[in-house]
């Protein structure tokens, strides 16, 4: 390995984070979205030594491609979960998660009687309307009816308590 790529390896133990993200941006020809210096600096050193040795062997690039056309795997969930221009009332809402059983869908309405308060959400394409203010789950309005976290369906009685499921009774 060339004297200046160890150098430079080795600069990458005193920079910020920032410095490294633009040092990443440099050696990769895009950005990242990470924040870990340990992980910033392991992928650039990488990079470096491999722009400087070459990379992989033709073989081993031969060997990945074939590895990599036998995979679908997904790296990344995609980013927006918003609902579509278009979906129609009765179609499951893309931004809640879609269980088998009890899927929310646009127009539905949950009730739930909480310290003597009836609490009413209903489903809407944008989100749950609650109280005049629309919320993406209902851990957030479970949160914001009781002051602490909830798993908003089972707060809401869409789901049962995983010990209530074995045939006991929750505690």
């Amino acid at each position: 390995m060339k004297k200046k790529t160890i150098e430079e390896v080795q600069n990458l133990h005193t920079q910020t984070v920032g410095e490294l993200k633009r040092k990443y941006a440099e050696v990769f020809g895009e950005e990242t979205r990470s924040n870990n210096k340990d992980y910033l600096r392991k992928k650039i050193a990488w990079r470096l030594q491999s722009l400087d040795e070459g990379g992989l062997s033709e073989r081993a690039r031969k060997r990945a491609e074939e590895l990599a056309n036998d995979s679908d795997i997904r790296m990344r969930a995609p980013k927006t979960k918003t609902v579509k221009p278009g979906t129609k009332m009765g179609e499951p809402v893309s931004f809640l998660s879609k269980s088998k059983s009890k899927e929310l869908l646009p127009g539905m309405t949950l009730k739930r009687v909480y310290k003597n308060q009836t609490l009413l959400v209903t489903v809407t394409e944008k989100g749950l309307l609650f109280n005049g203010k629309t919320y993406r789950s209902l851990s957030a309005i479970a949160k914001e009816v009781t002051g602490s976290l909830w798993n908003g369906r089972l707060f809401f009685g869409l789901t049962k308590h995983s010990r209530e499921k074995n045939g006991k009774k929750a505690i």
